[in-house]
């Protein structure tokens, strides 16, 4: 009886402890606000950013004119929780098998770190379940993957946040002219790049083959030298010889002799200061093709450079203000454009982090919103107490165009921030265990100045991609 009783006891005990979940998951399922799947109730535009709040455990996306999709999502457990922070879309696979986690099926990954942060399809628990990365519904991830293109904001707050529509003249307000002028002008200068490269490959064959003929030359010079020593020496002893003749037979036979050696020497000179004259002019010809050469990889360089700083000018201009390093950083089409130092009023006075983005063309310039994803000032008393220097608002504001930004922060680039991204923006105050156990992208790949201002890295085991907004970029696969 007592042995029925125990066993039925431990037979009801494992039920029950099978029908309650861990206290950990008790606390997880807690909040009965549970965020659901929705579409705004209008037609959608393009995607602009896409804004994940940890607190709920959502994602919403946003066009020009407001949100228009909203998902559950599921974040970093404790110990590898997702970063807070500001991100972009680096790179898109529709069937990604992760190679950290036993070839863990991820599809629709839309990559917004290197070393493995992304967004994609996963299972939904209800609440923080993942590595790190953000997972979605399957379904809702395969849209979204459809929507988007590489280089969309990705904001991911500790708390709710949405973007507020926002208005200041400190904002860049582009130049009608220049905007209606910057593609006539990228497309003559990729032209004067074509032309230039063109020429410089010219050049270099020119210069190949000028230097070939000057190196043989002085081999022609000291081959005639040898013969003509040879023939000057036959001379003299032809005269030596008709010196020393006695009968006229002699002086007829040495004679016909020393005619000869004089006739051959005289030639071989002739043949000899001939090539000593070509011999010169081929070495002076080498040398200025080599100056040619030099001319024209100095004009492939500049052109090229101007060339790819006006491609640049078609895309959105990303701006980073960082309170931590006192510099502005300037971004386009994923290459670093400009690092300047900045002043910041009250530099020891928190400034928060917030995200400026302009949304659309307006009549008088663009349309802007703000999301504020960190403490510190709000929105416009962090934009009152920066000054963007005029010579930097003169490169970049005339161009501006919509999905332009401008990020304030406390924070510094983060490591996870390389030539194959924009910038990262990262909360130090928040836990960033799904970030911490990853080796950071910027240690994968050895780094190298391309010699335009931006950092490239070898492309050896490279596959291409389509780069932010059309551009052309590359990556590593690596998780």
């Amino acid at each position: 009886m007592t042995n029925r009783f125990t066993i039925a006891t431990l037979a009801a005990t494992a039920v029950l402890m099978a029908l309650t979940p861990p206290a950990d998951a008790a606390a997880k399922h807690a909040n009965p606000a549970h965020p659901v799947e929705a579409t705004a109730p209008r037609d959608a535009g393009a995607p602009i950013m896409a804004i994940v709040s940890i607190k709920s455990q959502q994602v919403t996306i946003y066009d020009a004119d407001g949100w228009i999709l909203r998902a559950p999502v599921s974040t970093g457990i404790k110990g590898r929780e997702t970063p807070a922070g500001i991100f972009s879309v680096v790179e898109k696979d529709k069937d990604h098998h992760s190679n950290l986690y036993d070839d863990a099926w991820m599809p629709n990954m839309e990559r917004i770190t290197w070393s493995g942060i992304a967004l994609h399809g996963g299972p939904l628990p209800g609440y923080a379940a993942s590595h790190g990365c953000i997972r979605m519904p399957y379904s809702f991830a395969e849209d979204l993957f459809g929507k988007t293109q590489i280089g969309m904001r990705v904001i991911i707050a500790p708390n709710d946040a949405e973007p507020v529509a926002f208005s200041d003249p400190k904002l860049f307000a582009p130049n009608a002219d220049a905007l209606a002028a910057a593609p006539a002008r990228a497309d003559t200068l990729a032209r004067e790049a074509s032309d230039a490269a063109k020429a410089a490959d010219e050049a270099k064959a020119a210069a190949t083959a000028a230097a070939r003929e000057a190196a043989a030359a002085p081999a022609a010079v000291r081959k005639l030298e040898l013969l003509k020593t040879r023939a000057d020496a036959e001379l003299a002893f032809a005269e030596k010889l008709l010196a020393a003749a006695k009968t006229d037979q002699d002086k007829a036979r040495a004679e016909d002799t020393r005619q000869k050696a004089s006739a051959n020497a005289a030639d071989l000179g002739t043949q000899f200061e001939a090539a000593k004259a070509d011999a010169k002019a081929k070495l002076d010809a080498a040398a200025a093709a080599k100056d040619a050469l030099k001319a024209a990889e100095a004009k492939r360089t500049d052109t090229a450079a101007a060339a790819h700083d006006a491609k640049l000018a078609l895309e959105p201009v990303s701006v980073f203000i960082s309170r931590a390093t006192k510099k502005l950083y300037v971004r386009r089409g994923f290459a670093s454009t400009i690092e300047v130092p900045i002043t910041i009023r009250d530099p020891d006075k928190p400034i928060g982090t917030h995200i400026f983005t302009a949304v659309a063309r307006t009549d008088t310039g663009l349309r802007w919103t703000a999301v504020t994803i960190d403490n510190g000032d709000d929105a416009k008393d962090a934009l009152d107490r920066i000054t963007i220097p005029q010579d930097v608002l003169d490169r970049i504001a005339p161009t501006a165009a919509p999905r332009s930004s401008l990020i304030i922060s406390d924070e510094p680039p983060n490591r996870e921030q390389n030539y194959r991204t924009e910038f990262v923006v990262v909360l130090n105050n928040q836990p960033q265990g799904g970030l911490a156990i990853r080796k950071p992208a910027s240690d994968m790949v050895a780094g190298r100045n391309d010699g335009y201002g931006y950092y490239g890295y070898g492309y050896g085991n490279a596959r291409q991609y389509g780069g932010p907004y059309g551009g052309t970029s590359y990556y590593y696969p690596r998780w």
